[in-house]
């Protein structure tokens, strides 16, 4: 399989300098267009991306930052609590959770 094709990664000023450009670029190719990767010493450090594809990143953007919560949760030293003692620490009883 061969290597994916990155973009070019342009130095903070000249991504500074195309910003407009990339801009007509997102207008006229829309989700696919190609991203502005910049970064110091050509290191890709930062990205801008069109919106729309932004938009499609979100669900997993945000799967990425529950399952980081997650993970520190469960590695933290608290266990799990029981509903009912849940309730008592949040000041409610199950009285309160009656529907009926």
């Amino acid at each position: 399989m061969p290597a994916p094709a990155f973009p070019r990664v342009l130095l903070t000023s000249e991504a500074r300098v195309e910003l407009s450009q990339t801009l007509e670029r997102f207008r006229q190719d829309g989700i696919t267009a190609e991203p502005l990767v910049f970064g110091s010493y050509r290191r890709p450090e930062g990205v801008v991306i069109p919106f729309a594809l932004y938009e499609a990143l979100l669900p997993v953007i945000e799967d990425i930052e529950i399952a980081a919560v997650v993970r520190e949760r469960l590695a933290g030293p608290e266990q799990p609590r029981p509903g009912s003692q849940l309730l008592s620490d949040l000041g409610f009883t199950e009285a309160d959770l009656d529907l009926t």
